[in-house]
């Protein structure tokens, strides 16, 4: 199982620019603008910066935008652009996590039941509980999420692979 801390590579990121394809999986290009919590945080879709959580995948990568980390907790509220025709591989998060669709459809499988979440719908993921994730041929997805805790992945099976996002891929 591939353990993946995103969070610490936050700080890490702030004091070197990265290279595209240098990173392995998911992680923010900047540190957020507030990471205080006595202060308000505004920020346009185009004031986002994104990047690639598998560069290995190219333009077929989910992308992240991590907004704002707590400076005391580590909680975090992100954003992911999810590609469609999809397949996010069974994961796992150490905080509780929400999803809260803002565009498209995201279909979602987890203790043996498959949900299909439209916009403006929301779930909840309890901390450890594998789950993982689709978006339509014909169509990606737009996430707001919100974890409890630092941000990360924990793969089951591996990180997404050229084959996640093939055609006849189970839904």
């Amino acid at each position: 199982m591939e353990t993946i801390r995103v969070a610490a590579r936050v700080y890490l990121v702030v004091c070197m620019t990265i290279i595209p394809g240098s990173a392995p999986l998911a992680q923010a290009q900047t540190s957020p603008p507030s990471q205080r919590s006595d202060h308000a945080l505004n920020m346009g879709l185009s004031d986002m910066k994104w990047e690639r959580m598998v560069p290995e995948l190219g333009d077929r990568s989910s992308e992240i935008a991590i907004l704002r980390v707590d400076s005391g907790t580590q909680a975090t509220q992100l954003m992911i652009r999810v590609p469609k025709n999809f397949h996010v591989p069974k994961h796992w998060h150490t905080a509780n996590e929400t999803h809260t669709v803002i565009s498209g459809t995201f279909i979602v499988e987890c203790e043996g039941r498959r949900t299909t979440l439209e916009t403006g719908a929301f779930n909840f993921m309890p901390s450890k509980l594998p789950h993982e994730a689709w978006t339509t041929p014909e169509e990606g997805a737009l996430l707001f999420i919100t974890v409890d805790k630092a941000w990360d992945i924990n793969w089951v099976g591996g990180p997404p692979t050229p084959t996640d996002f093939s055609p006849g891929r189970s839904r």
